[in-house]
C-alpha cells in the first residue's frame, strides 16, 4: 500500500525528533510511565484494598493470568 507524503514526511519529522534528542524523549517516556504508576499507587492506597498487599498480589496475577489467556486465544 502507497503511503501518502503527509505521512511520509509525518515519520520522516518523528524519526528526526527521536534522533536529534534521544535523551529527552527517554526522560519524558521515563516520567510519563513512573508517573502512571505513583497514580495507580495512589488509586490503590485510597482504596480499602490498599491496606492488604496480598490481595492486591493476587487480583493482579489474576489479571495477568486472564489477560495472558485472552492474548493466546486471539493469536
Amino acid at each position: 500500500m502507497k503511503q501518502s507524503r503527509v505521512v511520509t514526511k509525518i515519520n520522516k519529522t518523528k524519526e528526526s525528533a527521536f534522533a536529534r534528542f534521544p535523551l529527552a524523549f527517554t526522560l519524558l517516556g521515563t516520567f510519563g510511565l513512573v508517573a502512571t504508576l505513583y497514580g495507580f499507587e495512589g488509586i490503590i492506597d485510597s482504596t480499602p484494598l490498599g491496606d492488604e498487599p496480598v490481595t492486591i498480589l493476587c487480583i493482579g496475577l489474576l489479571i495477568l493470568f486472564i489477560t495472558g489467556t485472552l492474548y493466546k486465544k486471539l493469536d
